[in-house]
């Protein structure tokens, strides 16, 4: 099962594998504090196309329409996390405020519409 937490919540058994996808490191983490697995800096949104959403909810439909066409890039990646989630949990974390407009949302909504 593929999950989405935020990395400033709790560790819990049931993350399963822990993947942070954001292109930057987690401002106000230590990196030897972060319980996570991987970082997957490669499927994050590019620095360019991160920079224009700037988190803008208007934004939110251009900036899946983009982004999705930047992950067509790493779809060997994706697959690997499709296949890892299969019967195990994963867990996408990122850092963005918003829990409903982010990289994660659209990176789990990829995976899960992967063939």
């Amino acid at each position: 099962m593929l999950k989405l937490k935020r990395v400033y919540e709790d560790v819990s058994g049931q993350d399963g594998k822990r993947i942070l996808v954001d292109g930057i490191w987690p401002r106000g983490v230590k990196k030897e504090e972060l319980e996570h697995d991987e970082w997957m800096k490669e499927i994050a949104p590019s620095s360019e196309l991160r920079k224009w959403f700037d988190h803008d909810p208007d934004k939110w439909d251009e900036f899946k329409e983009k982004y999705k066409k930047e992950l067509d890039d790493c779809k060997e990646v994706l697959m690997q996390i499709k296949e890892d989630s299969d019967g195990h949990n994963v867990t996408l974390l990122y850092a963005a405020k918003d829990e409903k407009h982010n990289q994660a949302v659209v990176i789990k909504e990829y995976i899960e519409d992967l063939k």
